[in-house]
């Protein structure tokens, strides 16, 4: 039987990056025939387990694991012509236009054959996951309240007992936060209600975050009491936090994320980068792309149309009004 060794690179001579980075970890094999080099905007705890199964039917391969927020993963990539050769990420837009921009490699094989449509962009951005945008609300906070379930009764909670929720609101900084801006420019989309519910957060001090990981802790400590357009994918695998926290899909509308994986054209074993990407697509997290989803979800869809918020005159635009309602 072989032996992988997990190494916390802060143990090893560290790789240095003009990108700013959250954390990086070699999963080494032994006898390694070839290093797979990744940069995903998925929490290392998360992953651990998928890239796991992966050297259990590949054990020669090593995995080199680099997690970003998506903003930066964009910009690693396209700006700074950093060497990955898959890029993981919740931003199916930033994922869209690298894409599009010349940044990835198509890919075909059997795994990708059993991606819908709908899941897959030119053979090149490949759907592996869906998850829902949610709240997240504190237990204790709610004690004697009814959690909301729409947009429409969180506005009209926070406008009847605004000194009770003054302070205790989470959301995404859209600023830096590319799955953040994704949600948002989707939400502004799909529903009037989104910029009455900003400029109502804005009013009540909404405090910002850079991740969903952050915005839970806070829930769960009490620091707030209510987490806006959270990966409820995230708070669900908080077990440990099932007595703090309740998570709500909301009825009105559950935006669907659908986390990507793109072969970049920088990979040095772009045969092995497929074959994790394979991997992925069989359903690693046990959540195939044609995974039935409930009636009042709203999937976003993923091609060309993902783009329009990614010109620049319209996202200087989008974060002017946006900046506008969350600050005052």
């Amino acid at each position: 039987m072989r032996h992988f060794i997990f190494a916390i690179l802060m143990w090893m001579p560290v790789a240095v990056f003009a990108f700013e980075i959250e954390s990086e970890a070699l999963f080494e094999a032994e006898n390694e025939t070839a290093r797979l080099r990744i940069i995903s905007s998925t929490d290392e705890a998360v992953f651990a387990p998928i890239i796991a199964q992966f050297q259990s039917l590949n054990p020669s391969i090593s995995v080199y694991y680099v997690v970003a927020s998506s903003a930066e993963i964009s910009k690693a990539i396209s700006q700074e012509n950093e060497a990955f050769d898959i890029a993981i990420s919740s931003a199916m837009d930033l994922q869209t236009k690298l894409a599009n921009d010349g940044f990835a490699l198509q890919h075909i094989s059997a795994a990708t054959a059993l991606v819908p449509a709908w899941g897959n962009w030119r053979n090149s951005v490949f759907t592996f996951s869906q998850e829902p945008a949610t709240f997240v609300l504190s237990n204790a906070a709610f004690e004697g309240l009814e959690m909301p379930r729409t947009r429409q009764d969180l506005i009209s909670l926070l406008r009847a007992q605004p000194d009770r929720f003054d302070g205790k609101i989470g959301t995404y900084d859209v600023r830096t936060s590319g799955l953040g801006y994704l949600f948002a420019t989707q939400d502004s989309r799909t529903s009037e209600t989104f910029w009455r519910l900003t400029e109502l957060m804005g009013s009540l001090g909404a405090k910002l975050y850079c991740c969903s990981s952050q915005m839970i802790e806070d829930v769960s400590t009490g620091k707030i009491a209510i987490a806006y357009n959270v990966l409820g994918s995230y708070a669900a695998a908080r077990t440990d936090l099932a007595d703090a926290v309740t998570i709500v899909a909301p009825q009105d509308y559950t935006a669907m994320m659908l986390r990507t994986a793109v072969i970049l054209k920088t990979a040095t074993a772009p045969d092995v980068a497929g074959l994790f990407v394979d991997h992925l697509l069989r359903g690693a997290w046990g959540a195939p792309p044609a995974k039935e989803v409930a009636e009042y979800t709203r999937p976003i869809p993923l091609g060309p149309g993902l783009l329009v918020f990614l010109d620049r005159l319209k996202r200087r635009q989008f974060l002017a009004e946006w900046t506008n309602a969350i600050e005052q």
